[in-house]
């Protein structure tokens, strides 16, 4: 198995350049294919927004001055789309037939209208891994529609690219277990990765552990599809079990997380903070994700 078909929510920011750059490794990697789709906001769902007490007149306004400002957005994006393609041994290919052919990565863009968590959640569906920009510097993660819409709504595996683009990508993995489902999803999206990896690290803690299976078993398990890892145990920094991990994962030198996302209810990680939060605001390589 190995990923062929990757969706890149494109935007204008420095942190959607560093996801191109990212999502790119990962398609040399794989030979796959590279699909950037920016959704442009519909000028139609301002409308309903607008209030009363509005004229129809204002309302057109708004809805014109959307449709410009969304217009030029998507402007800049396919500009810095054509930038990052100039110089750059890849093919743009518009259908599987054209990609197949291609010798190495491939990529595409598009820019639709619509309300970007549904659009993006609902296409990456379509494709075996969505590679998400890092939630920009000065954003709270919880305002990051797109990429948990993909984490929650999409059924696929997420790749989270850092804010700067990777030296390498996969070679020395690390994977956090906790017994649970999502955890145990993320183990086996990212065994395409395992297979790959010279060294494998399983990292755990009392403190993370939740009802199910201890290291031992998903160890085993990775035994039976002759992967080799290394069961490491972590401990909270400053009571921050996420700190404690990412500081495990530095440790190791790893250039790849995979873990799962929410074991607790993203409304708990929200108001009180937690492992899946405190990773994807502070995590300095690419962390794969499942929920």
């Amino acid at each position: 198995m190995a990923y062929r078909r990757l969706l890149l929510p494109l935007t204008g920011t420095a942190a959607g350049e560093a996801a191109l750059h990212t999502a790119l490794m990962v398609a040399r990697i794989w030979n796959a294919h590279v699909h950037c789709l920016h959704v442009r906001v519909d000028a139609r769902d301002v409308a309903p927004l607008a209030g009363e007490g509005l004229s129809g007149a204002m309302i057109e306004e708004m809805m014109a001055a959307t449709e410009r400002e969304s217009g030029e957005r998507a402007n800049r994006v396919h500009a810095l789309f054509e930038r990052f393609v100039q110089g750059r041994d890849v093919t743009i290919a518009l259908n599987a037939e054209s990609a197949l052919k291609a010798e190495g990565p491939t990529l595409s863009f598009e820019s639709i209208a619509g309300r970007e968590e549904d659009v993006v959640a609902q296409q990456s569906r379509l494709y075996d891994m969505a590679v998400v920009p890092h939630p920009e510097a000065d954003d709270d993660v919880s305002s990051s529609d797109a990429l948990h819409a993909v984490l929650f709504d999409s059924g696929r595996p997420v790749l989270i690219a850092p804010r700067q683009p990777p030296a390498t990508i996969g070679t020395r993995v690390c994977c956090a277990w906790n017994g649970t489902a999502e955890s145990a999803a993320a183990v086996a999206a990212a065994l395409p990765w395992l297979h790959r990896a010279e060294q494998v690290q399983l990292l755990y803690s009392d403190d993370y552990q939740r009802r199910g299976p201890a290291v031992e078993g998903i160890q085993a398990y990775l035994r039976w599809h002759e992967i080799q890892s290394q069961a490491v145990p972590f401990k909270p920094q400053t009571r921050e079990v996420g700190a404690g991990l990412l500081g495990a994962v530095r440790d190791f030198d790893a250039d790849l997380l995979c873990m799962g996302a929410y074991s607790h209810s993203r409304l708990r990680q929200l108001i009180l903070g937690g492992v899946t939060r405190h990773v994807l605001e502070n995590a300095d390589i690419p962390v794969l994700m499942c929920r």
